[in-house]
């Protein structure tokens, strides 16, 4: 996933968002750690889930990297009272999918899916177990990338 990310954040500019959709443990964060490695920014590059929104400067004079989780808020106005940059960065926006539209004429949709070979999800319920995360480090991912709308 982090080589992936990668080779997308060489790809990104100034204006581009990208919307990462997937379960816990998917590797959203994974990938944009990579595409913050690509963007060439200052670092770590870790999920935002408390503070919401991290910015990452470029450390070459580059596309700064906004790296966004939207797990917790309600809907695409409190995306936008964030009040980021879009135009200037290059924006990463884990769990954002039905939040952004209007925010940018065109966006990177990248849904992450894996298998869990009975492991991590309880399938009667659907809940996810941090405990057994590592069990399944190494299951492939199923990468879907997509231009929207």
């Amino acid at each position: 996933m982090e080589a992936l990310g990668e080779q997308i954040g060489r790809m990104l500019r100034p204006g581009d968002l990208v919307v990462l959709t997937g379960p816990l443990g998917a590797g959203k964060t994974t990938l944009t750690r990579g595409i913050g490695a690509g963007l060439g920014v200052r670092g770590p590059v870790q999920s935002p889930t408390f503070v919401l929104a991290r910015t990452h400067p470029s450390l070459a004079g580059g596309t700064p990297l906004v790296h966004v989780d939207a797990y917790r808020l309600g809907s695409a106005a409190e995306l936008d009272d964030l009040d980021i940059d879009f135009d200037a960065s290059a924006v990463v926006v884990e769990w954002g999918r039905g939040m952004v539209d209007g925010l940018r004429e065109h966006w990177w949709e990248v849904e992450l899916d894996r298998e869990w070979h009975g492991r991590g999800v309880d399938t009667a319920c659907g809940t996810y177990s941090r405990a057994t995360e590592q069990l399944d480090a190494d299951t492939p991912r199923v990468v879907t990338i997509s231009r929207r709308p």
